[in-house]
């Protein structure tokens, strides 16, 4: 089957048609700088980062922006309360948030607009909303003219009466209507503001992502994508004020909008609620992939809660995915060449056709992780009887271990072993130091400069030869200084290996 993705403005699943065939021009709403990124925005991030990722792997060529709100109300409150500018706390920020999403394996966007960076685009969409009628001004103050656009109201569903009984809105008696929005407002002191045909101010939440998106996608994109928290107003306003400026519908072609994370306690998680996980702190207490495994793990559109359990779950499952790839490795020897055609050869081919119909269908993230876990079941099985002595490693192993890779990969998964991270690898080197230095017998050859993964393979060799010599003092000190170094050393019938330390097992 092909593509199909459910349209929050259509509300059904339709086939995905770009506008130019091959290419996805993609906007996600990014983050409001006023605060730390929480789980919940991580998990719109590595669910659209899936969505990248699965395009490109279906030959797509994706244009990705994502924009950068450092200029609205609470990052001013902030800004005012604590004696800083704007422009420092939002750079707080987003290298905050840079650190997290690629700690997180989260592809970095094309382009980054930062909402000050665009405010010439804003003032001419502004002007031009003017000019046909679909906003006025007041006192500096520039209002969308909700009445004046007959599509408002699609997005969300509801009437200009259904938004106005179920929202909160602040009583302005110069509005023609109570829904009418901001387009520009005017400078109140100790406000950053920009020159402007209606005097200084600076832009109203709603116009940046118009902005942003047609300077660098142009008029008219492919898919929008966000939480489903700003569907209304944000998402609505920007339907209505794009295609009144531009004359142009649809402004997007896909709108998709991934349910919320709510807290370990509670229905919603808010930074100005303060009942949120922080990224950093999440990332502090777990491997960033069992993160990415527990949030794709629940489809995109129903809510998921955070909860210690569940994301040890996911760890737990993380592993497995990662033992089968080094029952393979373990079986083929190093030697990754495809072997004859057999059941796994088979598998792999079944498994990829599998993942891609889970992911054809609206990105059925947990019907195609499934599809990771029976590949790994039947690798592990047919390596349990490699190494067993009972089959030959052939059939496919190393196609299975392969698709298993490749697919794990799609969905932004690490499931290979990591390289050993800076301080881990200065550790292992000055382990394989001292070993060599107090047990030169252990240890012969060449005793230069080598890399931290040819450290720990010297020192598992090393340790292989102290047991055999009955010295298990020296191989059970080896093995403890590479768990205090993050590496944990695995015995197996046919050996020894390692893998890096999870954070669960840190913490265990």
């Amino acid at each position: 089957m092909s593509l199909e993705i459910h349209n929050s403005l259509t509300r059904r699943r339709e086939p995905f048609e770009t506008l130019i065939p091959g290419v996805v021009s993609m906007y996600v709403c990014g983050p409001n700088l006023y605060g730390p990124a929480h789980v919940g925005h991580a998990l719109s991030y590595i669910f659209f980062d899936a969505v990248r990722r699965y395009l490109e792997y279906k030959g797509f060529e994706v244009h990705h922006v994502q924009n950068f709100t450092d200029i609205e109300d609470r990052i001013v409150a902030r800004a005012q309360g604590e004696g800083r500018s704007i422009f420092t706390i939002a750079q707080e920020f987003i290298e905050r948030f840079f650190q997290e999403m690629d700690a997180l394996h989260v592809q970095r966007a094309h382009h980054y607009p930062r909402a000050t960076e665009v405010i010439p685009k804003m003032i001419e969409i502004i002007e031009g909303l003017i000019a046909k009628g679909y906003a006025y001004t007041v006192d500096g103050d520039v209002y969308f003219r909700v009445t004046s656009f007959s599509g408002y109201g699609l997005l969300s569903g509801r009437s200009l009466e259904q938004m106005q009984a179920g929202t909160r809105i602040e009583v302005d008696e110069r509005k023609e209507h109570p829904m009418d929005f901001a387009l520009w407002k005017a400078s109140r002191s100790g406000e950053p503001s920009w020159e402007s045909p209606w005097g200084l101010g600076r832009p109203g939440w709603h116009i940046e992502c118009s902005a942003m998106s047609m300077q660098f996608l142009g008029q008219q994109i492919d898919l929008h994508g966000g939480g489903d928290d700003v569907r209304f107003p944000h998402h609505e306003n920007e339907i209505a004020q794009s295609e009144a400026y531009t004359g142009r519908a649809p402004f997007v072609r896909f709108w998709v909008h991934n349910a919320l994370m709510k807290p370990p306690v509670g229905d919603e998680m808010h930074r100005h609620l303060g009942n949120f996980v922080a990224i950093r702190d999440a990332l502090a207490r777990y491997d960033p992939d069992a993160i990415r495994l527990f949030v794709l793990s629940a489809h995109y559109r129903t809510p998921s809660r955070w909860t210690d359990e569940a994301v040890d779950a996911a760890g737990r499952g993380l592993d497995r995915l990662r033992a089968a790839l080094a029952n393979a490795d373990t079986v083929l020897g190093g030697d990754p060449a495809p072997s004859p055609d057999g059941p796994l050869a088979r598998q792999a081919a079944e498994s990829r056709t599998a993942f891609e119909r889970a992911m054809d269908d609206d990105f059925g993230t947990p019907q195609a992780i499934a599809v990771l876990f029976d590949l790994a079941a039947e690798i592990n099985r047919a390596a349990g009887a490699a190494m067993g002595g009972n089959l030959e490693p052939s059939g496919g192993m190393a196609q299975a271990a392969l698709a298993l890779r490749t697919l794990a990969g799609v969905l932004g998964l690490r499931v290979a072993p990591d390289a050993i991270p800076p301080g881990a690898a200065a550790a292992v080197l000055q382990i394989l130091d001292e070993m060599r230095t107090a047990n030169p017998a252990l240890f012969p050859g060449e005793g230069g400069p080598v890399g931290a993964e040819e450290a720990v393979s010297l020192l598992l060799s090393g340790r292989g030869r102290a047991r055999e010599a009955r010295r298990f003092d020296v191989a059970d000190l080896i093995r403890a200084r590479l768990g205090e170094a993050g590496i944990v050393v695995e015995d197996l019938p046919g050996g020894s290996r390692w893998r890096l330390v999870s954070r669960r097992d840190a913490r265990a």
